[in-house]
């Protein structure tokens, strides 16, 4: 009797410590599927019930998009632009400098049917490989509010921006999701 309580203790003390661990991180990252592209070098995690988008016909540049099943105005998108091949990410400017410069290009491009504003521009080092955090909420037409994070970096002569999107009223269910699948985003 006293070895089954002990086996019992033993096992809701494995679960509830996995409850808790899940809990702090936020996301399980079994909850995850990992995208790998060989060619231009790059991988990122990505939530399961997304589902990949055929890009034929995408506007330039976009190399892979994925969006949720269900909410499926929920989507993520690697876009590609050629640069120099002697240019880092830092040559481009600071993280603040590129998400400015993002930010302009996106609303010049949209003619008005398109507003962003850079919330935060953040930097990262990932073993002498440098990123780019970038958090905006969008406006698109007269009502409707959205929220992307986008992680930049430059590799091979390419300057390779991951961009999550969801509409802004989803932003704080999505945040610590978009964190991580964002901070995933890695190339090699």
């Amino acid at each position: 009797m006293l070895k089954k309580s002990l086996s019992t203790a033993v096992v809701l003390v494995i679960l509830l410590l996995s409850f808790t661990l899940t809990a702090c991180g936020g996301v399980g990252i079994a909850s995850l599927q990992r995208y790998s592209d060989t060619k231009d070098g790059y991988e990122f995690l990505y939530p399961n019930g997304w589902i990949g988008v055929d890009v034929k016909g995408a506007s330039p540049g976009v190399d892979v998009v994925f969006r949720d099943l269900i909410e499926r105005d929920e989507n993520l998108s690697v876009i590609i632009s050629e640069i120099p091949s002697d240019k880092t990410l830092t040559d481009l400017g600071t993280a603040t400098d590129v998400g400015y410069r993002f930010m302009k290009t996106v609303n010049e491009a949209a003619q008005g049917d398109r507003q962003a504003e850079l919330i935060t521009a953040e930097e990262r080092d990932e073993d002498g490989q440098v990123y780019y955090t970038l958090e905006y909420r969008v406006l698109v037409g007269d009502n409707v509010e959205r929220h992307d994070l986008a992680s930049v970096t430059t590799n091979r002569g390419k300057l390779i921006t991951f961009d999550l999107s969801t509409a802004e009223d989803r932003w704080d269910t999505v945040k610590n999701l978009f964190d991580t699948v964002a901070s995933s985003f890695h190339v090699y």
